[in-house]
């Protein structure tokens, strides 16, 4: 117990001793981990998302210019007679200006130039997710375009199929980036160690004369590398819940009419972060003292 407490008091002191080089190197780690955490709550919340709209089917239908009461009367009836459909609101083009102007708040200003609103009035319809299987969009969007004062119709899975492609982009971009930013981490550690090392290499010259073994000199370094990388993990985790709880503050719409759920990342994915950090820090300490010291 005595000596694991040396080792923990060493790697301590070797923090202290050169704090300024420290403080630099967590300011590092930590803005490469949060930029790898971001990553990860975006593509997480991005594959969740794309896993609700598998599931669900809504649909904006929307209406031309001019079309009366009566075919609107007609249309209404249409879409209430489909399998499974609700209609969620009616969305007239004053309603969907006063909306746009909301979205754009102070950017707003150039709407007031318009001479007339050109957003269409609309129809948000939404299915029942249990017979969502049985539903074919594309052909209710055919029945519906042929509508006398329908001008067109658009589902969420025509958006599907472009963000799934989208998503398998972003994924392979995240892991080259992921792996570069890991790469730094290590870097970071390594010179950092070294640093510390050539800073007491009078102190390892004593201990080495007096028998001090390879691992006794070695430990207090790991230790320092190992507590980088558990530091900048949670201090990374806890800038991003932080950035988090700001964000999911807003409401998200991207497709459909309700708004999307924003999550932080699992358990799992946070835990994936500390033991990469702890990881990425020891093996950043190996390489110091496999390189620059060698006793």
């Amino acid at each position: 117990m005595g000596l694991r407490f040396y080792f923990l008091r060493q790697a301590l002191l070797n923090m202290k001793r050169n704090v300024t080089v420290h403080i630099l190197s967590l300011g590092t780690i930590v803005a490469s981990l949060l930029i790898l955490g971001a990553f990860l709550l975006l593509f997480g919340n991005l594959s969740n998302w794309l896993r609700q709209w598998g599931t669900a089917l809504s649909m904006s239908v929307y209406l031309k210019d001019g079309t009366s009461a009566y075919k609107r009367d007609k249309i209404d009836s249409f879409i209430r007679g489909l399998p499974g459909a609700q209609i969620r609101r009616f969305i007239s083009k004053e309603d969907a200006m006063n909306e746009l102007k909301a979205a754009l708040r102070e950017e707003a200003g150039f709407l007031e130039r318009l001479t007339h609103n050109p957003l269409p009035a609309s129809y948000e319809v939404v299915f029942e997710a249990s017979r969502t299987e049985e539903i074919d969009p594309e052909k209710i969007k055919q029945q519906l375009e042929a509508l006398d004062g329908v001008e067109e119709v658009q589902h969420n899975r025509q958006w599907l199929k472009r963000l799934e492609g989208v998503l398998d982009v972003v994924s392979l971009i995240g892991y080259i980036i992921g792996g570069l930013l890991c790469l730094c981490v290590v870097f970071i550690v390594t010179n950092t160690i070294k640093l510390t090392i050539y800073s007491r290499r009078d102190e390892i010259e004593i201990l080495k004369l007096v028998g001090a073994t390879d691992w006794f000199i070695k430990l207090p370094f790991l230790l320092e590398g190992m507590m980088q990388g558990i530091l900048g993990g949670g201090l990374a985790i806890l800038a991003l819940f932080l950035g988090y709880l700001a964000f999911s503050a807003k409401k998200i719409y991207l497709i459909g009419p309700a708004p999307l759920e924003f999550v932080f990342l699992p358990v799992g994915y946070v835990a994936i972060v500390f033991f990469l950090s702890t990881v990425l820090g020891i093996i950043g300490s190996f390489i110091a003292i496999g390189r620059f010291f060698d006793v």
